[in-house]
C-alpha cells in the first residue's frame, strides 16, 4: 500500500555489513551451537558497585522521576569538567561548552543533525566507525573519504593523513565543512600524540573547517601511552568538540551516558536540538554517572587490566593456533590482517566461514568501509578460557587450508 510514497533518507543507507554475520551467529544460538563471539564491542564486565549503589540511591527519591535536562543536569555537566580538568588540564564551562548525550554515538548523530545542511560535505577517514560518516548521509549531506595508513607500532603516519587531507579540501564540491577523527581509532586501534592535534587545528583555521573529535576508548591504553585530547591544543576550542562515553572506561554500555564538548557555536545547537527531541537521561543514572567520574578510578584501571591480559592471551594463543598479529597501545580491539591461507577469501567471506566452521564470530574490515578490506575486527570480550577454546578451533580451522 502507499508504494508512491518513498522513504529516500533510508534508501540511502546500505545494507549493513555486520547484518550477515549476525544473522549466521543467531541461527547458530537457535540451534543451541555454542559461538565465540569477538564481533561486537559490548563490555562484558558488571557496572561498578559504587555506581549502581549511587543509582539505587538515587533511584528511591521520588523527586528524581520526573523529566530530567535534556542537555543533562548540571552537577554532571560540572563533573565533566572537573574530570576533563583532571584528566587533559582543560577548562570548560558547564552551561556552555558541555551537553550530556544518551551514549557518543546519540550525541554524534544529534550533533550532525544540528550542524549540517542538505548538500554539504563533510571529511571521514577509512577504515571508520559506520555511524561517522552514515549520520552525514542520513542527514542529506556527503561524505569525502580517504584511507588511514600505520606503523609497526599502530602509530597513525601522519604525513600521510595530512596530505590525504589537504587533497580532499581543494578537490571536494562543495569545500568540506567539517572533519571527523576518532583516536584511539576504531576499528583499528591506531594511535596519534598531541602533535596530530596541533597539525590538525592549525589546518582548521586556515581551511576553514569544524573538528568533531571521538575519543570512546581513551581510557583503555597500555604500554605507557595515554590518549591527549584535541582540546588540550591552544585554541581548539575555536573550531573543535569532543566526544566520550562511559560505556567502556566504566561498563557502562546499557546506561547510554555520554557528552559532547568544546567549541560553544556546536554544544549551542547540539543543546538546542536536544530541547526539542529529548527529556535527558533518567536522572538517577546521571547521578550515578556523576560519581563515576568524580568518584574512585581504580575501577577503571581495572577494567584496562582486564582487557589488556586478554589481548596478550589471544595473541599468543591465536599465533600458536597459526594467525599473528599486532598488539595495539589502545582500546578494547585488535585489528588483525586475515591470515595469508586464507586472504584470497576476503573479509567477509573468512569470517563467514570463521563462524560457520569454527563457532568464532568476528567483525569483517570491509563491514567499516573499502579500505578495511583484508583484516578483521577482534572484540575482547570473551574470557580467556573462552579465547584459549577459540584458539583451539582456530587451529582446526587454519589446517583445513594448508
Amino acid at each position: 500500500m502507499f508504494d508512491e510514497i518513498e522513504f529516500e533518507k533510508i534508501k540511502r543507507l546500505p545494507k549493513y555489513v555486520f547484518a550477515a554475520i549476525n544473522e549466521i551467529k543467531l541461527d547458530m544460538r537457535r540451534h543451541n551451537e555454542d559461538v565465540i563471539d569477538f564481533s561486537m564491542g559490548n563490555p562484558d564486565g558488571k557496572t561498578p558497585s559504587h555506581i549502581i549503589d549511587k543509582l539505587c540511591e538515587a533511584a528511591c527519591k521520588p523527586k528524581n522521576h520526573g523529566y530530567s535536562a535534556s542537555k543533562g543536569i548540571y552537577k554532571l555537566r560540572l563533573g565533566i569538567c572537573n574530570w576533563y580538568k583532571r584528566k587533559y588540564n582543560v577548562d570548560l564551562d558547564p552551561n556552555t561548552e558541555v551537553c550530556v548525550s544518551m551514549g557518543s554515538k546519540e550525541g554524534y548523530v544529534h550533533l550532525i543533525q544540528a550542524i549540517t545542511n542538505p548538500g554539504d560535505n563533510a571529511v571521514v577517514a577509512e577504515p571508520a566507525y559506520p555511524i561517522h560518516y552514515y549520520a552525514f548521509i542520513l542527514n542529506g549531506a556527503n561524505v569525502a573519504r580517504f584511507g588511514i595508513s600505520w606503523n609497526e607500532q599502530m602509530e597513525l603516519h601522519e604525513d600521510s593523513f595530512f596530505q590525504n587531507l589537504s587533497r580532499v579540501l581543494k578537490e571536494a564540491m562543495p569545500k568540506p565543512k567539517f572533519v571527523v577523527v576518532n583516536f584511539p581509532h576504531n576499528p583499528t586501534t591506531v594511535i596519534v600524540y598531541k602533535s596530530f592535534y596541533e597539525r590538525l587545528v592549525a589546518m582548521a583555521k586556515k581551511e576553514r573547517f569544524y573538528i568533531i573529535s571521538d575519543i570512546a576508548y581513551a581510557d583503555l591504553c597500555y604500554d605507557g601511552y595515554q590518549t591527549p585530547s584535541i582540546l588540550e591544543v591552544e585554541g581548539a576550542k575555536d573550531v573543535a568538540v569532543e566526544t566520550y562515553t562511559l560505556s567502556k572506561s566504566y561498563n557502562m554500555a546499557g546506561w547510554r551516558i555520554g557528552f559532547v564538548l568544546g567549541n560553544k557555536k556546536m554544544i549551542e545547537a547540539l543543546q538546542k536540538i536536544k530541547s526539542w527531541i529529548d527529556y535527558g537521561i533518567y536522572t538517577p543514572m546521571q547521578i550515578a554517572a556523576t560519581i563515576a567520574l568524580d568518584g574512585p578510578q581504580e575501577c577503571v584501571e581495572d577494567i584496562k587490566e582486564k582487557y589488556e591480559k586478554r589481548m596478550e592471551v589471544l595473541i599468543k594463543s591465536f599465533k600458536e593456533a597459526g594467525w599473528e598479529m599486532k598488539k595495539p597501545k589502545a582500546s578494547m580491539f585488535i585489528w588483525a590482517k586475515i591470515p595469508p591461507c586464507v586472504e584470497h577469501l576476503g573479509s567477509l567471506e573468512f569470517s563467514k566461514r570463521l563462524l560457520k566452521e569454527a563457532k568464532i564470530a568476528l567483525s569483517p574490515g570491509v563491514g567499516f568501509g573499502e579500505h578495511g578490506e583484508g583484516y578483521v575486527r577482534i572484540a575482547l570480550i570473551e574470557n580467556e578460557n573462552r579465547i584459549r577454546q577459540a584458539a583451539r578451533n582456530l587451529k582446526l580451522f587454519l589446517k583445513s587450508f594448508k
